[in-house]
């Protein structure tokens, strides 16, 4: 529901979008996956671009795509349990893992009688969640935009930066760090972009997050990343890796922000390894909030990918 620009949450705090509701002027959309509020952007019409954010992002983080592209296509944009302006339930009610996430994106995609013909455009957290759906039904599939995520396991030889790793352990320090002082939803408000943002803009990429429940999908997500065979999302990210190469007669674009001190080089050489015949552009001047940083240059890139690869 909302209210003079205050979303309601189960769960969670209202979340206020009236400083920035200029640059997210889009009509919220919800459906329900059990029991609990699932919301949406779902704007223009024709062949469907599906955006799928990560981590502490949320749908506002496509709002540019969203303008640029819905004159001519159909843009949806869900926002994970947790995130955005869904629902931010109790560890009691959702297990905040990778095989949910993917059923929930299975639910809304089935809900809106999306089944081919379909654009994905992947970030952060996105890329796996995007990625395991898209070699579930590789036929549903016919063009990928990849940016600054990882749909694979680590290279060899690259380990979590301490910075993550910290936050991962389950500790009440993390708790109290993520859920507490919301460092790491803030903390990439100064991080993730390497050129600096906005007031407005760094408003709607942290509302969400306003209190301690609000802010559960950050911790978890993290909590989530695979490091070893016993953690619960091993299994599934190890059938992604494997089975990567279903998708190569996709065309893919990529758009790489080249200051990320977490998908790296290594990880931009990775996907490059793997899809030799993408399309690839890099971004000296921009972050791991590519789509931030280098707008202006990347929607003009997937426009043309778009026309380039008619379906």
């Amino acid at each position: 529901m909302t209210l003079n620009g205050q979303h309601t949450v189960s769960g969670g705090r209202q979340i206020d979008i009236s400083s920035f509701h200029h640059l997210y002027p889009f009509p919220s959309h919800y459906m329900g996956i059990n029991g609990l509020k699932y919301h949406f952007l779902d704007q223009g019409a024709g062949d469907p671009v599906v955006m799928i954010h990560g981590n502490p992002t949320w749908s506002f983080y496509f709002r540019k795509l969203i303008r640029e592209l819905s004159g001519r296509y159909r843009t949806l944009a869900p926002d994970h349990i947790g995130c955005g302006l869904s629902d931010k339930p109790g560890i009691k009610r959702y297990d905040y893992r990778l095989k949910s996430r993917v059923r929930d994106l299975e639910n809304f995609l089935e809900h809106l009688g999306v089944k081919e013909k379909i654009t994905l455009v992947l970030h952060d957290w996105g890329g796996m969640i995007g990625m395991v759906y898209a070699v579930r039904y590789p036929q549903r599939i016919r063009r990928i935009v990849i940016m600054n995520t990882a749909a694979f396991l680590p290279p060899k030889g690259k380990t979590l930066p301490i910075r993550l790793r910290l936050v991962r352990n389950v500790t009440p320090f993390a708790t109290l760090a993520v859920q507490g002082f919301n460092l790491f939803a803030y903390g990439a408000l100064y991080m993730a972009s390497y050129k600096g943002m906005k007031k407005d803009v760094k408003s709607g990429l942290i509302a969400p997050y306003n209190s301690w429940n609000n802010r559960i999908a950050t911790l978890k997500f993290v909590q989530d990343i695979p490091v070893s065979e016993k953690d619960p999302s091993y299994g599934l990210v190890k059938y992604v890796d494997e089975n990567l190469y279903k998708l190569s007669h996709i065309p893919m674009l990529i758009c790489w922000g080249e200051h990320d001190f977490v998908f790296d080089s290594t990880y931009f050489a990775e996907w490059r390894r793997r899809f030799p015949n993408a399309e690839v552009h890099a971004f000296k001047d921009a972050g791991h909030y590519v789509l931030e940083d280098a707008a202006g240059r990347i929607i003009p890139l997937i426009k043309d990918f778009l026309k380039k690869h008619p379906l």
